[in-house]
């Protein structure tokens, strides 16, 4: 197995949490978001190449926060793109797909534990592929243009970051053309016909999106999660 990868996908505005600066880049604990989770994969593995995926009009705004913050985790910068899935692609094309493990990972998902992580790469190594999963622990309906009805929410799990692949799979899979279908990395695997394997994830591996997901964030932090 050659060396493994994290693909940290930094391509947020900062429209939802109506600030004027990317949310990836704004203050938990005194250190922009993305730094923490930058750490979070750093101190599971300092060996993992880390590759972070920032629109080109952010670069600056990022190297100017790793001098003012004193951030020296080793890392290369790539340029992302007018999608998501665009932005992923041209990360995994500067790797090459051997047989080596790639997480990607929501730059914005500093919650994320050292087990969920272990647990994904574990399962990717034996099985291919590996998305972290909780369970919905609230009732759930379901509404059209003209009606709505409850969904049994035992069935339903809800999707976190890192997932995990076997670069020679990912790499594949995101040569296919874009499909607005694609809501997540697992799904354009599932495109070319893989079975998707589901891992246990962590509660407070919450995705900050909000003002309220900063303060939940920051409580969880102090409080030791």
């Amino acid at each position: 197995m050659n060396q493994n990868h994290v693909i940290i996908v930094a391509g947020g505005s900062g429209r939802r949490m109506v600030a004027e600066i990317p949310k990836q880049f704004l203050l938990l604990n005194g250190k922009p978001v993305l730094m923490h989770t930058c750490k979070t994969f750093y101190s599971f593995d300092p060996s993992l190449s880390l590759i972070i995926v920032l629109p080109a009009e952010h670069i600056a705004t990022w190297e100017t926060l790793c001098n003012t913050h004193s951030f020296t985790i080793p890392h290369r910068i790539v340029e992302g793109g007018p999608e998501r899935f665009y932005s992923v692609r041209n990360a995994l094309r500067t790797i090459h797909p051997d047989e080596s493990l790639v997480a990607i990972h929501d730059g914005v998902r500093p919650l994320v534990s050292h087990e969920t992580i272990q647990t994904a790469f574990d399962a990717a190594l034996n099985y291919g592929n590996a998305i972290p999963v909780i369970p919905v622990i609230e009732s759930v309906r379901e509404q059209t243009s003209t009606e709505n009805h409850i969904i049994d929410r035992s069935k339903l799990q809800l999707i976190q970051t890192p997932q995990v692949f076997k670069s020679s799979l990912i790499c594949k899979a995101y040569e296919q053309d874009y499909s607005s279908t694609y809501t997540d990395d697992a799904s354009v695997l599932e495109k070319m016909g893989e079975k998707i394997v589901l891992t246990k994830g962590n509660p407070e591996n919450i995705k900050i999106t909000r003002p309220i997901d900063l303060i939940i964030a920051e409580a969880l932090m102090n409080h030791g999660r």
